[in-house]
This record gives C-alpha cells, structure tokens and sequence, in this order.
C-alpha cells in the first residue's frame, strides 16, 4: 500500500474571520483576497492574489506542497511572505512551517499521518500530535 494514503497535507488559516483547517488535495492553489481565490484570505492586509500553492511528486510517489509568492506568471505580492520568520519568495514546505500573510494573517501547514489529530485550540503554538482526554482540547481527527 503506498505511503501517500495515509499523508494528510493540511493548512490550518487564521484570519479576520477566524481560524479554519483545509484539507489540500488538489494540485494548484491561488491563495488571496480575491474572492476567486481558491483559498480566501479575510484582510485588506493581503494581496488579491497574494500566494500560490503547487503540488510536487517526491521520488517516493508521495507528493509536497511548495508556496510561491504572488502567482505563477510572475507578479509577487505587495508585502510578500513571511515563512518561519524568513521572507521567501518560494519554500517547500515541510510539517510546523508558519506563514504569515500579512498582520493577524497566517497558516501553519501540517502534513499528518493516519490518525494525528490537530488540538481546537486559539493558540497556533499548541503542538500537533495525540491529544490526551486531561489535555483539556477537543481534537479535531484528520482520517
């Protein structure tokens, strides 16, 4: 059975409307303010079309995300990104990477096993692994 059914790649946002987990599944992403944006991002601080996401093969018939500023005909964002406190203007990522968008505008991306749960919780530093019942969180399971 191939490694790839049991990865989850995972994009937990935090923006003006709150905090939101996405599933990613599909192979491109446009990530902004634009309503036409795949992944919608709630703030006048981000761009229309502020980032993009790109599914890549691994040698090992798994696949990653890499995120690229603005889109891919060239046209960065006005205020860039911010991946693990770095500007970078293209990263694959990896399990844990924050990236801030602009002021009170971010994601973490996770890449979960079969049975990792991410904790419900307002704070983006609580850790991704199994939640115990005296953890005092409600996991929220990724099948």
């Amino acid at each position: 059975m191939s490694s790839e059914s049991f990865q989850n790649h995972v994009l937990v946002v935090e923006d003006d409307q709150g905090r939101r987990e996405l599933r990613l599944e599909e192979v491109t992403y446009s990530i902004g303010r634009d309503p036409k944006c795949d992944i919608r991002l709630a703030s006048q601080f981000v761009s229309r079309r502020h980032a993009t996401l790109l599914q890549l093969p691994n040698d090992d018939g798994t696949h990653h995300y890499r995120i690229v500023d603005g889109t891919l005909r060239g046209h960065p964002s006005a205020n860039g990104l911010l991946i693990n406190s770095r500007k970078l203007r293209t990263y694959d990522l990896q399990n844990g990477d924050e990236i801030i968008f602009g002021p009170h505008v971010r994601a973490i991306y996770y890449l979960l096993e079969e049975g990792t749960v991410i904790p419900a919780s307002d704070d983006f530093d609580t850790a991704i692994g199994n939640v115990s019942p005296d953890d005092g969180l409600s996991p929220i399971r990724i099948p």
